[in-house]
């Protein structure tokens, strides 16, 4: 068991770090299945040893071998948070034929988040096929297309939502590919969409009281906020926990 663990971690740390080169070459013009990746600082040709997942920022001291560089924990936090989210997902849903649709979701998820939180937009291209992924990993793991289809309404019930509170505020409060995005993940986690479109909100709004609380004294905070992050965090909360907000607010108020 704990060999299966470790290859499906690997496997998540692995498909992390092409992440990491599609999310800084897509719209770039670059190809990101060609080309050799390259030192941020220096841009030096990176060697086999410098591109290890995790590893590499051990062996290397936490520095760039070409350079003497800091390296960025951003890669290989990516690259763990990925390799975790692999074996979460495998104990979740075990050895079937949903689980390499699920994998897929969860890597684009990834590359969503980690573009939105770089660029505050979301790739069509990637909300696309996150969409489908996430279409595909429900109907597998549903019991009955009847149970799919009632996952669907919900998952179409939240998008429309999102996408009505940015039209009302003339996409102030949230951007129009935020709807796209919480289909996907409420077609991914099933009977647990209401679940995680609660907990999304309540992420954001916990992260948005720290940031006013840390602003400049008189100060407007002025700055913009990508909301991708707080969703796949909510959702994949009550994905992989199956806690209700409902009940834990019940069992907190009661006697």
């Amino acid at each position: 068991m704990l060999i299966i663990l470790a290859t499906v971690f690997i496997l998540g740390a692995i498909i992390a770090s092409f992440i990491g080169v599609l999310v800084a070459r897509i719209n770039t013009g670059q190809r990101f299945l060609a080309g050799r990746s390259r030192c941020d600082v220096c841009n030096k040709t990176l060697t086999f040893f410098s591109l290890i997942p995790i590893i590499s920022l051990f062996i290397s001291g936490g520095k760039a071998r070409c350079c003497g560089a800091s390296i960025s924990l951003y890669a290989p936090l990516a690259e763990i948070l990925l390799g975790s989210l692999f074996v979460l997902a495998y104990l979740h849903v075990g050895l079937v034929v949903a689980l390499p649709f699920v994998l897929i979701a969860l890597s684009l998820l990834l590359a969503l988040v980690l573009y939105d939180l770089n660029h505050q937009i979301l790739p069509f291209s990637l909300l696309t096929l996150f969409v489908i992924a996430g279409a595909l990993s429900g109907f597998f793991l549903s019991e009955s297309f009847t149970e799919f289809s009632h996952t669907f309404l919900i998952a179409l019930s939240i998008a429309a939502s999102l996408a009505l509170i940015h039209f009302i505020s003339r996409g102030r409060a949230m951007g129009l590919a935020d709807a796209p995005l919480v289909f996907g993940l409420s077609l991914l986690v099933g009977p647990s969409a209401l679940s995680g479109f609660v907990f999304s909100f309540w992420i954001g709004a916990v992260v948005g009281i720290l940031m006013l609380a840390q602003r400049p004294s008189g100060t407007r905070i002025g700055v913009e906020v990508p909301f991708a992050p707080f969703l796949a965090a909510g959702f994949l909360l009550a994905y992989f926990t199956q806690w209700n907000p409902i009940n834990l607010i019940l069992t907190v108020g009661s006697p």
